[in-house]
């Protein structure tokens, strides 16, 4: 059951946030920055590429490198695959997870490291086994780790991660805001140097404005009603989340959204693009999650006995409305089986910059619904 007085309660917010989620999500601008900071230092504006690498391969542990390698993957288009290399193991612990190399990869590819750890043995096999290929090799990770020596010891760029001193104190979620845009930011800046995305300066420091106002926006002194991110983990209380997206840059942003909400709340959540989606899901809204399915019971205990699960849809979108848009039918398929249906579109501006906003936001609906659920 959701504590919807905590959502308007800042002190029982961060009293609540042992893993300085929420503080994640609103210093989310100043970590691009920092992040960005780090890699001029390291001297990736200073690089030379002889041209764009024919495939980038990212590696890492958790939902941050995946969620790295989505957007990434998006945002570079067909001009260089993108590929994660998923890790084997029978833990997901450090000691435990072990990367492999395709056989077709050679001195014209280049591989991303990316971990807020650095103490993967697997990582630090990687990136020899990359060197003896001839990949170039760049690795986002702590300083003084295992993983930054190892890179050094193979003659790779390596970055150190952005961090803040209460993350030292609790284990890091791979879903936390923090994470993400002090890994994404160094990979964005490098990219964008070698040809494969763009991304200058001066668009990530748009970004970092850009999170700053979702952060005020959607900070937890502003009350409900007039908060984006806890109206929508208000509104997703007791529901199965389904998150359509449209719009390209929509697409990474809603898969990032369902796995927050797993990791972070518990919520489990369903995730498709339009206009797939609307045939992907009907089944879903016409089933039992309907809410005409099983009309609320009037003699239901309401403190002994929860509500029955329904299904909610979450339509995100990366583009204003007009045009060409499958919105309408959506709405349309949603109200048609009683589905309640959330909106989020975010202000004009660069892919970057609307596809930060769009992550921001469910972000931190993502924190208050983990914060408000377990009171």
């Amino acid at each position: 059951m959701l504590d919807e007085s905590l959502l308007d309660s800042p002190e029982g917010l961060a009293e609540a946030d042992h893993r300085g989620l929420l503080r994640g999500a609103a210093e989310a601008g100043a970590r691009v920055r920092t992040a960005a900071r780090h890699a001029a230092e390291a001297g990736v504006g200073d690089l030379k590429p002889d041209g764009r690498p024919r495939a980038v391969l990212i590696a890492g542990p958790g939902a941050a490198a995946t969620h790295a390698a989505d957007l990434i993957g998006t945002l570079a288009g067909a001009g260089s695959p993108v590929t994660r290399l998923a890790p084997t193991g029978v833990a997901p612990a450090a000691g435990a997870l072990r990367w492999e190399l395709p056989g077709w990869v050679g001195s014209v590819d280049l591989l991303l490291i990316t971990t807020p750890d650095g103490t993967e043995p697997g990582l630090s096999l990687l990136a020899e086994q990359a060197y003896r290929r001839g990949c170039t090799v760049v690795a986002v990770a702590p300083a003084r780790t295992p993983l930054a020596d190892a890179v050094a010891g193979v003659h790779g760029l390596f970055v150190p991660v952005a961090t803040a001193p209460y993350e030292q104190d609790e284990p890091l979620a791979a879903s936390a805001p923090g994470v993400l845009w002090a890994l994404l930011t160094p990979l964005l800046a490098l990219l964008d140097r070698t040809g494969v995305l763009v991304a200058p300066p001066d668009a990530l420091g748009k970004v970092a404005d850009r999170l700053d106002r979702v952060a005020e926006r959607c900070g937890p002194a502003i009350a409900t009603y007039s908060n984006a991110a806890k109206t929508l983990a208000a509104e997703l209380a007791d529901a199965l989340p389904i998150v359509w997206t449209e719009g390209i840059s929509a697409g990474p942003a809603g898969r990032r959204f369902a796995a927050a909400l797993a990791e972070l709340s518990g919520t489990p959540a369903v995730v498709a693009e339009l206009p797939e989606a609307l045939a992907a899901h009907g089944a879903l809204l016409a089933g039992p999650l309907a809410a005409s399915a099983d009309p609320d019971d009037f003699f239901r205990d309401r403190v002994e006995e929860p509500p029955a699960l329904h299904a909610r849809v979450v339509l995100l979108r990366d583009r204003p409305i007009g045009g060409l848009t499958a919105a309408p039918g959506a709405r349309d398929l949603a109200l048609s089986h009683d589905t309640p249906i959330s909106e989020l579109e975010p202000e004009a501006g660069g892919e970057l910059e609307t596809l930060a906003e769009l992550i921001a936001i469910t972000d931190f609906a993502a924190v208050y619904l983990a914060l408000a659920s377990r009171a």
